[in-house]
């Protein structure tokens, strides 16, 4: 009977070292995607290219904006003058033109995101293709992306930090 458990207490023992034993090879690498992203070398050029698209489009919002508010100014001059099919025509007008801005605006902001987005699209390949390379090479199961605090504790002991030998790798 002692034998039993004497072995039963060897074979729990045995299994709860294996299990740390496994716990410990499990590893992770973590990073700030988007501090990653930003060190790249063509990271500068696609926002510079982006920052150039979005200043036409608020110079040309600023344009229609000025082009509604001088409409609108001649007439609230007139207003009182107009006769009222000359002033429902105006009214009307100057509805049609405020839609017409705010559609422009609304599309001008959908335009610069999708085109932020395709002109950043080749860099997240770039930088996932990196991220991959990484963790074959370190042996991780996953990389994880810190941003946003997605992920708000991280025990060091089992992951590592990997931005600067992401960034590293751009060099």
């Amino acid at each position: 009977m002692k034998r039993i458990i004497l072995l039963i207490f060897a074979c729990v023992a045995l299994m709860q070292a294996q299990a740390q034993d496994s716990i410990r090879a499990f590893r992770f690498g973590f990073l700030s995607y988007e501090k990653a992203l930003k060190s790249m070398p063509d990271y500068a050029l696609v926002q510079a290219s982006v920052d150039s698209m979005r200043s036409q489009y608020e110079a040309e919002l600023k344009r229609v904006e000025q082009d509604f508010n001088m409409k609108y100014e001649e007439f609230l001059e007139g207003q009182r003058d107009f006769p009222m099919t000359i002033l429902r025509k105006r009214q009307t007008e100057l509805k049609d033109l405020l839609e017409r801005n705010v559609s422009f605006k609304s599309k001008s902001q959908q335009e610069i995101k999708d085109a932020e987005t395709e002109a950043m699209a080749p860099l997240r390949e770039k930088l996932d293709a990196i991220l991959a390379k990484i963790c074959l090479e370190s042996g991780y199961a996953f990389i994880l992306n810190t941003d946003a605090g997605a992920v708000p504790i991280i025990n060091p002991a089992m992951g590592d930090d990997i931005t600067q030998i992401v960034i590293d790798a751009f060099q």
